[in-house]
């Protein structure tokens, strides 16, 4: 295909797929889309592990970083994210509730809190200073994007980027959104529609791109990557009818076999409908969008607390559901009740395992079928 895309990235068909396991960033590298490794929870030396892996792997294939850079985050009401100033900034009634949604289906919670390694490190990559360390790593491997979520990407991140003749992207979920990140130099928006899972805004997908893309003309004309609730080629087809040059997806690939996800949530998620999912702030402080279960219904409920800042509601939820992780897996009826993870909309139709390969050659199929059915409807009798 010939798209903006595919010529930024010198890949077949543009399809990017976000995906925090390294196996699938590879899988869809090969087979003629891009991967996109999510970095935000790894320290330098860990990001250097996953990305070395990644380029012995790939055959010399493009794939691309994601990070999360909030503008606006809660150390400017603690003083700086340092381990002694989050753990007085979460008051203990959030570490109470959290014990007793887990007490209430037999998991104990003794040990499960303190500021473990990986909570704190994401937290730290979320400020400007944490995310110039991954930056430094991510750099000296031959990435051919790095991705911004929530927010307009530092200023270190634009600069690297034209530095190291890297194309720079930003998540939106707004018109407004968009066009703060075009005036700010970026070189790619993911316009994502609130099917999406994960951190999403309220506008639809179907709505939000036709919007997105006329509102960028009058300032530049930068390629827009659909993304919220697409997990099929027909998806794809309409998303770039509407003005997209090609889509990024996430939620898709967490059902593959390669993928990392609790096998136990991946069976949730196979057999969901697309009403299994709700958009809230109880996990991580911002509206993220994830797989219902007994532990989103806890904190839905009337009595629960009202989120915290991010990331400090990240860091009552994460040991937690880490914990339900490893329990569920073990068979543990009630961490089974309550494991969860983010997933969009689209989950309704992720009905079916198969590898990630597959998955980018089902994507092309129905893609091209659905370019065929709207060819045929313009021919003339």
């Amino acid at each position: 295909m010939k798209t903006p895309i595919c010529d930024m990235f010198g890949i077949e068909f543009p399809l990017i797929a976000f995906t925090h396991c390294r196996d699938v960033v590879v899988a869809v590298s090969k087979a003629g889309g891009m991967g996109v490794f999510g970095a935000v929870a790894h320290p330098p030396d860990r990001l250097e592990e996953e990305l070395g892996w990644i380029d012995a792997h790939i055959d010399g294939r493009p794939y691309g970083i994601d990070l999360i850079v909030p503008n606006k985050i809660a150390q400017e009401s603690v003083g700086g994210l340092t381990r002694d100033k989050v753990q007085a900034a979460i008051p203990q009634e959030y570490f109470q509730f959290a014990a007793g949604i887990l007490a209430q289906h037999d998991i104990p919670s003794e040990g499960v809190y303190g500021f473990r390694d990986a909570s704190f490190r994401a937290s730290q990559n979320m400020q400007a200073s944490g995310a110039a360390e991954v930056l430094e790593v991510a750099f000296a491997h031959p990435i051919r994007l790095v991705a911004n979520a929530l927010g307009v990407p530092p200023r270190i991140m634009l600069d690297m980027g034209k530095r190291h003749h890297v194309p720079v992207a930003a998540l939106v979920g707004a018109k407004h959104h968009a066009i703060r990140q075009v005036q700010a130099g970026v070189d790619l928006l993911v316009a994502a529609g609130g099917e999406a899972g994960g951190h999403c805004g309220e506008v639809s997908t179907l709505v939000l791109i036709p919007e997105i893309h006329e509102a960028i003309q009058p300032y530049r004309d930068i390629p827009i990557l659909a993304a919220g609730g697409i997990v099929t080629g027909r998806q794809m087809a309409a998303c770039m009818a509407m003005g997209a040059a090609g889509v990024w997806t996430g939620s898709v690939w967490l059902t593959t076999s390669e993928a990392e996800t609790n096998p136990v949530v991946k069976d949730k998620m196979l057999a969901a409908s697309s009403r299994d999912t709700v958009r809230s702030k109880a996990r991580t402080g911002k509206p993220s969008r994830q797989l219902r279960s007994a532990w989103t219904d806890a904190w839905e409920a009337e009595a629960s607390p009202a989120p915290l800042p991010m990331p400090l509601q990240s860091l009552v939820t994460e040991p937690a559901l880490r914990e339900v992780d490893k329990l569920s897996q073990g068979g543990h009826a009630g961490a089974q009740q309550l494991a969860t993870y983010w997933v969009g909309q689209g989950v309704g139709l992720m009905n079916r395992q198969m590898s990630a390969g597959a998955l980018v050659q089902e994507f092309k199929e129905d893609f091209f079928n659905a370019f065929v059915r709207l060819s045929d409807a313009l021919e003339a009798e």
